[in-house]
């Protein structure tokens, strides 16, 4: 899934925030809106939180002071200037947490997430609790307190040396450092501990993503019977013949199946979940027809419920700009007014296909001599991870590869590929999806790709196109009426490039208007209306079992004692 930019959007002072109760939460007969309808209290499970605190700026220094310097109380210790400190509060600006955001706040829910912020503890309670969005408190957010060293494990080492590449298809860039799963489990363990605080026996509990596998089957066992458990797993899933290279892949397996529902984006990606299910736990029972799987007294129905993006926000956003913008951002980066603009967006990631994008654009070039200096194709990207050694040399060359191509086909006004690394505003964002006269997103495999829903949302005059790889999730939806690319074709993504350019306005239009429609009846809010009808389905059927006595939600003694099998 692509992760957002932040932007600090309010600074306030941290003796201006407030704390309240961490164990409230309201169902849908009791929240109102017209929005998606939670089951039970909610309580959202994840890596990332949906607002950050951060300290301003790094100096401190107290007002009584005349010459600038702090003063110090009786103790040695700062004594006003601490509490004078301005902290900035990053809220959510896209994907997964923006659209979440209102849904909890809806239902007056927990969320718990990791606490990266540097002020983040600053402005809890004594439970690590803070009421959010700041001016509203519409509901609590607990955090989590890891250390460098278990970050470094959980999320640098097992999650993304191992879980990430594994998932995506590179099994050859796995790296099982000794203690990074030992980790990964300490902080799943950490997490569901957080969320037996909170859960009660009418509880629907959401984890999400790949960061959190264990949590699930730890989850279950130590929450009310009624409490329902659901994961929603946003990357690939990967085949057996992949996944039999995952270090302690039998945990994996049995902590996901601790879910009472489990979802992915696409069919294909289900069925391979219960592929490997089926091959690597003997003892459980797959429904490939119903997708259920029981497993050690739990039954877990499987799901496909491809994620959208908040459509009328990106269209609303897209309305407002200008080409008084476009003229400026034209200008900062060195475009030629009128140029054709081409757009890539993504981050410094080796699934999103970037070398393979610049190869076809310098095959576009070679083949299209007169779209020199009449085509600029502006590629954003975001670093990403830069703490393992495999993204700092994939960025570096991302970097070379650009350089190389401009140097072969550049001139002193124009470049073919402008590349930036900069943080830019939604706002200009907006502008360049709605100005981009082609979109390329050429992802080697993409779990759902909401780059591509943005920008057709934000297409208002449709008058762009979308060349999509056929290897993202996103290609089930719209790949009728995107020009579909094979990522790894050069001469292919050129020739549908070429295409692209020497369209019709007609089909251009016809094109885009149906792809808007796509994106607007499956947008996020559809999304998760599916996905708490699911929920709201497993927790009726578990407590029409739990009452019957039919199933128990937790394991006997014997079950719990067993080790997981672990992939051969």
């Amino acid at each position: 899934m692509r992760v957002p930019e932040r932007l600090p959007t309010t600074t306030v002072s941290d003796r201006q925030y407030r704390t309240r109760g961490s164990d409230r939460g309201r169902t849908d007969d009791a929240s109102g809106g017209d929005g998606p309808n939670c089951p039970g209290s909610l309580i959202v499970v994840s890596n990332r939180q949906p607002y950050r605190h951060e300290y301003e700026d790094e100096s401190v220094s107290d007002p009584s002071s005349s010459d600038g310097t702090p003063s110090f109380g009786a103790d040695g210790g700062l004594a006003r200037a601490e509490r004078q400190r301005s902290i900035t509060v990053d809220e959510p600006t896209g994907g997964l947490t923006a659209g979440l955001d209102p849904v909890v706040q809806e239902t007056d829910g927990t969320w718990i997430a990791w606490g990266d912020g540097d002020a983040d503890f600053a402005v809890t309670d004594d439970r690590n609790c803070v009421a959010v969005p700041p001016d509203e408190e519409a509901y609590t957010l607990r955090r989590l307190d890891l250390s460098e060293e278990a970050v470094d494990s959980y999320y640098y080492g097992f999650s993304n040396r191992v879980l990430w590449p594994l998932c995506h298809g590179f099994p050859d860039l796995i790296e099982n450092r000794p203690t990074d799963f030992e980790w990964y489990q300490t902080v799943n363990e950490q997490f569901a501990e957080a969320v037996s605080d909170h859960a009660d026996e009418d509880a629907v509990v959401w984890l999400q993503d790949y960061h959190l596998a264990l949590a699930p089957r730890l989850i279950q066992d130590s929450v009310p019977d009624g409490a329902t458990v659901a994961h929603f797993w946003h990357i690939p899933w990967p085949t057996p013949s992949t996944f039999r290279h995952c270090p302690a892949g039998g945990h994996v397996l049995e902590g996901l199946l601790g879910n009472d529902l489990l979802g992915f984006h696409v069919e294909g990606y289900a069925d391979r979940f219960l592929d490997c299910v089926d091959r690597f736990l003997p003892a459980a029972t797959v429904d490939r027809t119903q997708r259920t799987i029981r497993y050690d007294g739990r039954t877990t129905r499987v799901v496909a419920t491809p994620m959208g993006v908040d459509a009328e926000g990106y269209d609303r956003d897209a309305r407002s700009t200008d080409r008084d913008r476009l003229t400026a951002l034209f200008d900062e980066y060195g475009i030629p007014q009128g140029t054709t603009l081409g757009l890539g967006l993504d981050r410094l990631d080796y699934t999103k296909g970037i070398p393979e994008r610049l190869a076809a654009l310098e095959r576009f070039f070679e083949r299209n001599p007169g779209w020199r200096g009449a085509f600029t194709f502006l590629q954003k990207a975001t670093p990403s991870r830069t703490e393992i050694g495999t993204y700092q040399q994939y960025g570096e060359f991302v970097r070379s590869e650009v350089q190389r191509i401009n140097r072969r086909f550049g001139t002193a006004d124009w470049q073919p590929i402008v590349y930036t690394e900069d943080v830019l505003p939604r706002d200009d964002i907006c502008t360049l999806y709605r100005h981009a006269d082609v979109m390329l997103v050429s992802s080697l495999v993409d779990g759902m790709n909401l780059v591509a829903q943005e920008y057709v949302a934000a297409s208002i005059d449709s008058d762009g196109a979308l060349l999509l790889s056929n290897r993202v999730g996103a290609h089930e939806r719209l790949g009728s009426h995107a020009l579909t690319i094979d990522p790894a074709n050069a001469d292919g993504v050129a020739a549908q490039l070429e295409y692209a350019l020497s369209m019709s306005t007609y089909e251009r239009q016809r094109r885009l208007n149906t792809l808007r429609q796509r994106v607007f009846s499956g947008d996020i809010q559809s999304w998760m209306a599916t996905q708490f009808d699911w929920i709201r389905r497993v927790h009726d059927d578990a407590g029409s079992s739990d009452e019957s006595g039919r199933t128990s939600r937790h394991t006997d003694s014997e079950s719990d004692s067993r080790e997981p099998t672990p992939p051969v």
